[in-house]
């Protein structure tokens, strides 16, 4: 049985993830694909334990580098009990997050080295990497006044705009070294016009995969 596809999607919060997310995937099961959804943290029951700790304000402050062993711990545990078994069962996987959201929160946010957060990432899940990224882009200040709408602000939600300017700039330089596997879409416009990109984004991947297999 052939690989399926691994794609994950990454951006800033209030950029829409969850929304576009599911016109991607609408897309591929119209075409035909089975597709396997998960998000990060979280994925499973543990997994989405971990979740709950980092996301929520405790009265307890977390270093930056417990933060970041919390992200690879939950990682670890999605990608051996949902990702690896998707894939290798043909299966495409969709992901709301994967380590791209480490390199750019943990690393460009909070400043931990990058060639540390590489290092564990090798050790986590080795080859299990997206073979397609969706970055949906918007300036900070965009992205923070939509995510203001959601509800109560979580731990990460809470962080100045200075820190989701720095986890942007990361994206951007992490799309810019790697153009064969990004895919950036501007996310700041309407709704639908960006909903129309992310389905043709799918569409194109659909006939690129099929061309290849």
């Amino acid at each position: 049985m052939s690989r399926g596809l691994f794609v994950s999607f990454e951006g800033v919060e209030g950029v829409g993830k969850s929304t576009q997310i599911a016109a991607f995937i609408e897309t591929l099961k119209d075409a035909g694909i089975d597709v396997v959804q998960t998000r990060e943290p979280g994925g499973t029951p543990n997994a989405e334990r971990i979740r709950n700790i980092l996301k929520d304000h405790a009265d307890e402050s977390m270093p930056p580098v417990a933060e970041l062993l919390l992200m690879f711990a939950a990682r670890a545990i999605n990608t051996a009990n949902t990702i690896r078994p998707a894939i290798e069962a043909g299966n495409w996987v969709v992901a709301d997050r994967y380590t791209d959201s480490t390199r750019a929160y943990q690393g460009g946010g909070r400043g931990q080295p990058m060639d540390r957060i590489n290092a564990v990432a090798e050790w986590v899940h080795g080859d299990i990497n997206p073979d397609i990224t969706v970055l949906l882009d918007a300036p900070a200040e965009v992205g923070l006044a939509r995510a203001s709408g959601r509800g109560e602000a979580d731990r990460f939600e809470t962080e100045a705009v200075a820190f989701f300017e720095a986890v942007r700039a990361t994206y951007l330089d992490l799309a810019a070294n790697e153009p064969e596997r990004f895919i950036v879409i501007d996310a700041s416009d309407a709704l639908e016009a960006v909903r129309e990109r992310v389905r043709q984004a799918a569409s194109d991947l659909i006939n690129r995969f099929r061309e290849v297999r």
